[in-house]
């Protein structure tokens, strides 16, 4: 897949974007935002491990968000199995050098896009810890609304906290509902 966003261009991982993964990757701050198997610290072992599990998958859910040809980011789907079939979970992290451009803002649009129409999504969400307001506002200005605030749902750096439940329904589903049973 390669979807260009302007600032951004989201696509397929490759072999190669191994090597300046552990210097975007590697970040206490963004680990503190993600989930625990996000390794920390990233090292270039990891990047192969990484490289090896999204190069050629059966069902390819995470892309590179590339900047100037360098992947510097990722942002994926979690598609949901069985009654949960219809949503996927959102995920996404970007380098601190490229916080604050408008990039993840660009290629979340582009991934709503994306799911909905390969994988007939009926809705997209994410949850994102309470205290990180930068990733909040990010979704807030794709267009996913607040569901609610989840009360010490997750423990990460072995401190208990919040998450807030975010979700963008998709309207073509909504209106073909049946069409999907």
């Amino acid at each position: 897949m390669n979807i260009n966003c302007g600032l951004c261009t989201v696509r397929s991982w490759q072999y190669g974007d191994e090597d300046q993964l552990p210097r975007h990757a590697n970040n206490k701050t963004i680990w503190l935002n993600l989930r625990d198997s996000f390794p920390n610290p990233y090292t270039l072992t990891d990047a192969q491990r990484w490289i090896q599990y999204v190069v050629d998958p059966e069902l390819e859910t995470n892309f590179a968000i590339d900047v100037g040809g360098e992947a510097v980011g990722n942002i994926g789907l979690r598609i949901g199995e069985d009654i949960d079939r219809c949503s996927a979970e959102l995920w996404y992290w970007i380098g601190q050098d490229y916080w604050g451009r408008g990039i993840v803002s660009a290629a979340l649009k582009a991934m709503i896009d994306y799911g909905f129409t390969q994988f007939k999504l009926a809705r997209l969400y994410a949850q994102p810890m309470a205290h990180n307001a930068a990733s909040i506002n990010v979704l807030e200005k794709a267009g996913f609304r607040r569901e609610g605030l989840l009360r010490s749902s997750i423990i990460k750096n072995n401190v208990l906290m919040d998450t807030v439940l975010y979700a963008y329904l998709s309207s073509d589903w909504l209106a073909d509902s049946n069409d999907f049973i």
